[in-house]
């Protein structure tokens, strides 16, 4: 009997919620599988899924062990119209007997890693772009739509197309001064050219380097592979990540009064010995479509924007700009943990061991906004005083939640503005006007830049002497000469060299009788599909126009849109005059990566909306 084909820490996972696969199949990247995901996660849109899930017929969640609604997109609009959604979404969720989050207590990626339903080895999805942040803590996060968490809600079952796999592995460790959020802004901007598109990623490395990246800068980490354009981003199931379980465990064990937290039964030391006794990682000899590797070493703070993840920048390089700032942003389910509050209001902290034991001010004319992941990310601290510290600095408290970075309520971007914030979105007018500037750093960096009134930070990193800049780039990092391996990994090389060439040889083939068999003969036009479509072209000249710029995110928890207002506002963000420039009929053509960003549908629906038949990009 041949050996088993081996699997990347993806494959794994999938294996385990794939349904309906034949005897003896082991699924790979490229396969299509059907999914039942071990969560799934709708949060301010699950009144619009709610509508969707009885349209098609369904009147009871099918597993309501599977479902969790949160409310955390728009709450700080207190309008009828929206006070009536999320009272519609309570109830929905009370009748279907499913796990549901108020408004006030915390977002929901957020509270899905704290109640544990983001577990480890599991594959958990959310009608959220940021589901990818589940992989901090080893849980395979993809996104759906809104279409799709309809299904999961009436069968527990999605589809899914397994993408290809790029492995990133991280070598040396991260200096003092460094984040995880620097990390994810670096390799967003070193690796702009769209190389991890729609690949899910798994992170690794020594175990050197692994235990330099807490949990909390994981979770930045995998947040924000959303933006660096990928499906997932996972980090393996090890000894920093059980740490930090260990540490849940018993932390819900002593303290589970509060109905907020109720861990109890999911965090337990028993769960955890099991896990780590069958304990999921990748194969060796496992293959990936791609590999990169990042020296965490020679990493420095970087900073994103402004407008633009593909645009990251050495944060020295920035403050010797002396950029003016007018809005200062510790906000998201990216940076708004205990932790990130804590590295924030140390810049205070440590600025008012210079001012006589006085906390100063942040500088004048700048507003500094800041919301906790949760509900008890905020009472942590609370608890350590420094929520308290960053209040007395001036900053403005918001409830937890998205907010500013969703473009939703208080402290949005006026035109003309610059603003900098720990979220993990800068996209043009995503965070208020077009005409204003957005730039995303780590929370101490946002702090002391609201502090100085221009982009700086506090001045923890230090640069080694002989650095050089960034080490990055394709491979594994190891230089051939300084590679050992072993007999069986000499084999497995070898071996995975031949299935390569085995692969590719049959590929062509196929590819040849492909050929050969379809020429002369027409695809096929389905029923109702126009044969023709032709118009006057509407040339956008831009690569990576993102769901932001082709549906504003204002728009996109507003219930009660029609369809005339959706063609009013298509492509309004890329540029105002698209509504009166573009006519029914034309066909919109664009640059590479049209759609990036977000998992919104509307983003589809909008272009629907204004009679536009055709997109080529």
């Amino acid at each position: 009997m041949a050996p088993p084909i081996p699997q990347a820490l993806t494959e794994k996972i999938v294996q385990q919620h794939s349904v309906g696969l034949p005897k003896g199949k082991r699924v790979k990247s490229g396969d299509y599988v059907t999914l039942s995901p071990y969560r799934c996660m709708t949060h301010d849109n699950s009144w619009p899924v709610a509508t969707k899930f009885l349209s098609i017929g369904a009147s009871e969640i099918n597993n309501k062990d599977q479902i969790v609604m949160t409310l955390d997109h728009d709450v700080q609009n207190k309008s009828e119209a929206n006070l009536k959604k999320y009272r519609q979404i309570e109830e929905f969720a009370q009748k279907q007997g499913v796990k549901f989050y108020p408004a006030g207590r915390g977002i929901g990626h957020q509270i899905m890693v704290e109640e544990g339903y983001a577990w480890p080895g599991t594959l958990a999805v959310a009608s959220d772009s940021h589901s990818n942040m589940y992989g901090g803590v080893g849980c395979l996060g993809t996104p759906v739509v809104r279409t799709d968490a309809a299904s999961i809600w009436a069968t527990s079952k999605t589809w899914w197309q397994i993408p290809p796999i790029c492995k990133v592995t991280f070598s040396g460790q991260l200096p003092k001064g460094v984040t995880g959020k620097d990390v994810i802004v670096a390799l967003c901007g070193l690796f702009s050219k769209d190389e991890v598109l729609n690949h899910a990623i798994e992170f690794t490395g020594s175990e050197e380097s692994m235990n330099s990246l807490a949990v909390d800068d994981r979770l930045a980490i995998a947040n924000m592979t959303t933006e660096w354009g990928a499906l997932s981003g996972l980090f393996p199931i090890d000894s920093m990540l059980e740490r930090w379980l260990r540490y849940k465990a018993t932390e819900a064990a002593l303290n589970n009064s509060s109905p907020q937290t109720m861990t109890r039964s999911r965090f337990t030391h028993q769960r955890l010995d099991d896990l780590f006794a069958n304990q999921l990682s990748a194969d060796r000899g496992a293959k990936y479509a791609k590999y990169l590797h990042l020296n965490l070493s020679t990493l420095a703070p970087y900073v994103s924007g402004p407008n633009s993840v593909k645009v990251a920048t050495p944060l020295a390089d920035l403050a010797a700009q002396n950029i003016k700032i007018d809005k200062a942003y510790l906000v998201s389910c990216t940076n708004s943990r205990a932790s990130d509050l804590a590295a924030a209001a140390r810049v205070f902290k440590d600025a008012a061991e210079a001012n006589g034991g006085t906390i100063p001010k942040i500088a004048d004319g700048v507003k500094f906004y800041i919301a906790a992941a949760s509900a008890p990310e905020q009472a942590a601290a609370e608890a350590s005083g420094d929520w308290q510290a960053m209040i007395e600095a001036g900053a403005q408290p918001l409830p937890a939640g998205c907010g500013p970075c969703i473009g939703l309520g208080t402290g949005l971007l006026e035109p003309g503005e610059v603003g900098i914030s720990a979220s993990n979105r800068n996209f043009k007018g995503r965070m208020g006007s077009t005409d204003a500037k957005a730039y995303l750093s780590s929370p101490e960096v946002v702090a002391a830049s609201a502090l100085h009134g221009q982009i700086t930070g506090p001045g923890w990193y230090e640069q080694p002497k002989d650095w050089s800049g960034v080490v990055r780039g394709e491979g594994d990092g190891v230089a051939e000469e300084d590679r050992m391996i072993t007999a069986d990994e000499a084999l497995d090389k070898v071996i995975g060299q031949l299935d390569s060439l085995i692969e590719d040889g049959e590929k062509d083939i196929h590819a040849s009788k492909s050929q050969s068999q379809d020429e002369g003969v027409l695809t096929e036009i389905l029923p109702g599909f126009p044969e023709r479509v032709e118009g006057e072209i509407v040339f956008c000249d831009a690569d990576n126009i993102n769901t932001d710029g082709i549906y504003p995110g204002k728009y996109t928890y507003q219930d009660d849109v029609t369809t005339e207002r959706m063609a009013e506002v298509c492509m309004s963000n890329y540029d105002t005059q698209f509504s009166s420039i573009a006519k029914k009929g034309d066909i919109l053509v664009a640059g590479f990566n049209f759609g990036c960003g977000s998992s919104r549908e509307q983003a589809a629906t909008a272009i629907l909306a204004k009679k536009i038949p055709l997109v080529v990009a």
